[in-house]
C-alpha cells in the first residue's frame, strides 16, 4: 500500500496546490469556474475522444461488468435512500444525499488517474463506469427531483434529461471517439499531434480545479456528511467488489478497475445539481470536502488491494 500511496501521493499533491491557491485567493473563484470549463469542455474532451478513438465499443461494452457495476451501485444508491426515509428527508434531498453515496469524480480524477497507475487496458473499464454514472444516476436525480416538483412525470422531465445527456461534452466527445473508431477512420498525425497536446493538459488541469473549488466548499453538517463519505470510499467499493469478485463472471482485472473507479471521492457535479435546484448544497459541498482529503488513503488502499 506504501508504494502505491506513494504513486497516488503527486495527484493529490496537485490537488493539494489547487486547494492552497484557492484558499489564499490567489486563485479566484471566477478563475476556477473557468479553468473548470477549459477542463470540462476542451481538455478532458480531447483526451477521452482520443481514447474513444482507438478504442472499439467492445472495449468499452462488457454486459457482465455492466451488470455488477450496476448491481453494487444501485444496492448502496437504496442503502443511502432507505436511511434518508428513516430519517424523515423528501425526496428531493434524499435524493441529493443518494447522489453523493455513489457518485464518484470518475470524469476529473478516475480518467486520469487510474489509467496512469491501471495501465491503458483501464481505459473502457473506467469509460464504462463514467457512462453508466451520467447516463442512469444523473438522469435518475432529475428525474426524481423534478418529478417530486411537479408532482408527476412529464415529457418536460424526459426532455430536460435528454438535452442534458446531448449537451454533456463527455458523452458527446466519447460516442464521437466510438464512431470515428467504427467507421475505422484514421487519426491525420496533426490531429493526433493536437488531441494528444490538449488532452495532456486534463490531468493537471482537472486535479488544479478539483483543488481550487474544494477551497470554496464549506463543511457543515458533518455527521451527515461523514455518512456520505463513508458510503462513497467504504461501502460502494466493497458493493462494487462483491458484485464484480462473487456475483457476476467479470475478467479480474476490469473488475479491479471498477473497483477503483468505485472507491473514488464524491463528484463535483452533485454540488453543480445541488445549487441547481437549491437542494442541500451545503452538505454536498462538505460530503465533497471530506471525501476527497480521505480518498488519499482509501484509494490508494483499494487501488494497492486490486492491483495484483
Amino acid at each position: 500500500m506504501v508504494e502505491i500511496f506513494l504513486k497516488t501521493l503527486p495527484f493529490f499533491a496537485l490537488i493539494g496546490l489547487g486547494y492552497l491557491a484557492g484558499v489564499t485567493r490567489f486563485f479566484t473563484a471566477e478563475a476556477t469556474a473557468y479553468l473548470t470549463k477549459f477542463v470540462f469542455y476542451f481538455a478532458l474532451s480531447a483526451m477521452l475522444f482520443r481514447f474513444s478513438a482507438n478504442l472499439s465499443f467492445a472495449d468499452i461494452w462488457d454486459p457482465w461488468l455492466a451488470a455488477a457495476y450496476l448491481a453494487g451501485t444501485t444496492v448502496i444508491y437504496l442503502l443511502a435512500t432507505a436511511v434518508g426515509l428513516f430519517r424523515g428527508l423528501d425526496i428531493q434531498t434524499n435524493a441529493i444525499e443518494a447522489q453523493c453515496a455513489v457518485i464518484g469524480n470518475t470524469g476529473f480524477l478516475g480518467v486520469p488517474m487510474l489509467v496512469l497507475l491501471l495501465g491503458q487496458e483501464a481505459i473502457g473499464t473506467v469509460m464504462l463506469a463514467l457512462s453508466i454514472d451520467l447516463i442512469v444516476f444523473s438522469s435518475l436525480i432529475v428525474i426524481l427531483i423534478t418529478g417530486s416538483r411537479d408532482g408527476r412525470m412529464s415529457l418536460g422531465v424526459l426532455r430536460t434529461v435528454g438535452m442534458g445527456l446531448l449537451k454533456n461534452p463527455m458523452i458527446v466527445s466519447m460516442v464521437l471517439g466510438l464512431l470515428w473508431s467504427a467507421a475505422a477512420l484514421p487519426i491525420p498525425a496533426p490531429m493526433n499531434e493536437f488531441l494528444s497536446i490538449l488532452g495532456s493538459a486534463a490531468t493537471p488541469g482537472a486535479l488544479f480545479a478539483i483543488g481550487a473549488s474544494l477551497a470554496t466548499k464549506a463543511a457543515e453538517r458533518l455527521h451527515v456528511a461523514g455518512w456520505l463519505s463513508f458510503c462513497k470510499l467504504v461501502l460502494h467499493p466493497a458493493s462494487v467488489a462483491i458484485a464484480a469478485l462473487w456475483v457476476f463472471p467479470v475478467d479480474p482485472y476490469r473488475a479491479g478497475v471498477i473497483i477503483s473507479a468505485a472507491a473514488l471521492p464524491v463528484a463535483g457535479n452533485v454540488y453543480i445539481l445541488a445549487q441547481h435546484y437549491g437542494v442541500a448544497p451545503q452538505r454536498v459541498s462538505a460530503s465533497i470536502l471530506i471525501s476527497t482529503a480521505f480518498s488519499i488513503l482509501t484509494v490508494s488502499a483499494v487501488i494497492a488491494w486490486v492491483g495484483p
